[in-house]
């Protein structure tokens, strides 16, 4: 088998599983994860070492521009006008979940580069250990840098909630 098809094969699914808890698409999760196969295969080898930590860490910072991307387009369109039509209103209870995590991810999006990596990778699935190795810390730090960046989010949700 080709190394690059053995490492698609091996990591796929934790790539679209990062970019998934970051977006909560799983459609859009999957073109992440190919553009980051693409980006990988462009300029690394497979057989790299570092390969399944490099792929983690860009689908969570691929992931997480998609979301200020889309912060960005909410603030436009409510600036200049939706183009869209209005969905049906959801029951509330629905709503109001749907609204609760719109706010964590756009909470998210506003988090420095390296505390959002660090809760995109962790809640995307990996052990402290591969997020260490993904972001190219000492797994000790991990879990300090994991209670800063959850102490960061709930600080940044709080100030989002108080506007």
């Amino acid at each position: 088998m080709d190394p690059f098809e053995r490492l698609f094969k091996d990591e796929y699914a934790r790539v679209v599983s990062i970019a998934n808890r970051v977006l909560a698409d799983r459609q859009e999760a999957e073109d992440v994860a190919q553009e980051v196969f693409v980006d990988f295969h462009r300029l690394h080898r497979a057989d790299a070492p570092y390969a399944a930590p490099w792929l983690h860490r860009a689908a969570a910072n691929t992931a997480l521009n998609a979301v200020r991307s889309r912060s960005r387009r909410a603030k436009r369109e409510a600036t200049y006008g939706s183009l869209e039509t209005a969905r049906p209103v959801d029951p509330a209870e629905a709503a109001e979940i749907k609204e609760d995590r719109q706010m964590v991810r756009s909470a998210l999006a506003r988090l420095p580069r390296k505390p959002a990596a660090v809760l995109a990778l962790r809640y995307g699935g990996l052990s402290y250990a591969e997020v260490a190795q993904a972001l190219g810390v000492n797994v000790g730090q991990i879990g300090t840098l994991l209670r800063r960046a959850e102490a960061a989010l709930r600080r940044e949700v709080e100030r989002g909630t108080s506007r």
